[in-house]
């Protein structure tokens, strides 16, 4: 698929699914696949399996490779898959080969998790990410306000399949002045915070969202999404509403129940264990309860 075919594919609701695991701590690949098929089938357009919502530091190279391949089983070309990739530059490397032999038509590059990034560092890193992988579109994923715009600009002068930027730095003032200088039509902006974020993202040039809640509830993210590309912000601030304490939930304590509140959630409708690996932890009763009754307000129970 052309480069701007799959960058047209980002102004979407970009779903991040969570990682099954079964009472023996492994992977669980064929609830993976329901997980993604549920997605894709509500109308879900891009999936990004081995995103944080899906625990990608906690798993291992090999675990990684088995969420992929189960992602791209399941969404069956009905659905891009976007895969995640990070650590060393040569995990990384292997990890986009693989997506590539796999099918998926696009790697995400997570933030560097290294405590001495300077912007040159950057530069190369991603440079030899997606140069090892030429055929496959490139999104960034920015959780750093270090990164200038003409550092984006610079990258994908040399290597022209960075096509989007996963912009997770929680100021739109500095989204808005990042994507003009790098080049607001020259990539797909996508809303990295989720669906609160969502609304002051696109009123300065984000075009897409990404998504943990749509996982559980697909009509409602995806709704927010027609309304924000539409321009019907008061729509998109209704669904807003009805989100925002699920969403206030995982973003609490520095976003320590990220993942656990979608599990557990996943968990009360039947469809994977709550389960998730340190250092994650499980949500509080207090918190099961309010999952509980914010489903039956959305009346998915």
């Amino acid at each position: 698929m052309a480069f701007d075919e799959l960058a047209l594919r980002l102004s979407d609701v970009v779903a991040i699914p969570v990682t099954p695991f079964g009472e023996d701590g492994t992977i669980q690949p064929d609830v993976y696949g329901r997980l993604v098929d549920r997605l894709v089938a509500a109308g879900v357009g891009v999936v990004t399996p081995n995103g944080n919502t899906g625990e990608f530091y906690a798993l291992d190279e090999a675990e990684t490779r088995v969420c992929l391949e189960a992602t791209v089983k399941a969404a069956q070309g009905r659905a891009s898959v976007l895969a995640g990739v990070g650590h060393d530059v040569a995990t990384a490397v292997r990890a986009a080969e693989h997506a590539r032999e796999t099918g998926a038509e696009m790697i995400m590059i997570h933030q560097p998790a290294h405590p001495y990034v300077s912007a040159r560092g950057w530069l190369g890193y991603h440079r030899a990410i997606a140069d090892a992988v030429p055929e496959l579109g490139v999104v960034l994923y920015l959780r750093t306000p270090s990164i200038e715009g003409a550092d984006i600009a610079a990258l994908a002068d040399t290597s022209p399949n960075v096509i989007g930027v996963k912009y997770a730095v929680a100021d739109p003032v500095r989204f808005a002045s990042v994507a003009r200088d790098a080049g607001l039509r020259r990539f797909t902006w996508i809303a990295g915070l989720a669906e609160l974020s969502a609304p002051g993202y696109f009123a300065v040039g984000a075009t897409g969202f990404t998504s943990g809640l749509v996982t559980v509830a697909p009509e409602l993210s995806l709704g927010m999404h027609r309304a924000l590309a539409g321009g019907d912000f008061a729509a998109a601030m209704g669904v807003w509403e009805r989100i925002r304490p699920f969403e206030e939930m995982r973003a609490a304590a520095s976003s320590a129940n990220n993942v656990s509140v979608v599990k557990e959630a996943l968990a009360q409708l039947g469809l994977c264990r709550a389960d998730v690996r340190e250092p994650c932890s499980a949500v509080d009763e207090d918190d099961r309860a309010r999952i509980a009754r914010l489903l039956a307000s959305w009346q998915l129970t």
